[in-house]
């Protein structure tokens, strides 16, 4: 029972978080940022949230990633009073590379047709 709940509450923050990047903060370089998904603590105190971004170059990942670490506090905040449970968990973002694996797996599939 209780997994189900970790797995609405999951669900929950995700499309919550996309609505706040997207309306609230201001910060341009948070900008093209999309969660990917979010993992909770079964305790509902910490959760882990996967973004990915559109670009390839280590500059603007380590400028979004700096831009999200100062937004913690507003997406917490905004998520507090838009979540009706009664602690807030503690955001973690952490980026996401499976998008990027997958652009390159489909690249290197692409080469071996084409070859053939």
């Amino acid at each position: 029972m209780a997994q189900y709940r970790v797995g609405r509450l999951e669900q929950e923050i995700q499309r919550e978080i996309n609505d706040i990047l997207l309306k609230r903060v201001r910060d341009p370089r948070v900008q093209g940022v999309t969660v990917t998904g979010v993992e909770v603590t079964g305790d509902l105190q910490q959760a882990n949230v996967y973004y990915s971004i559109l670009s390839d170059k280590a500059h603007d990942g380590q400028k979004t990633e700096q831009g999200l670490e100062k937004a913690t506090g507003l997406i917490k905040k905004e998520l507090g009073s838009r979540l009706s449970i009664y602690k807030t968990p503690d955001i973690h973002f952490k980026r996401d590379d499976s998008v990027k694996y997958g652009d390159k797996i489909d690249r290197l599939l692409n080469e071996l047709n084409s070859k053939k």
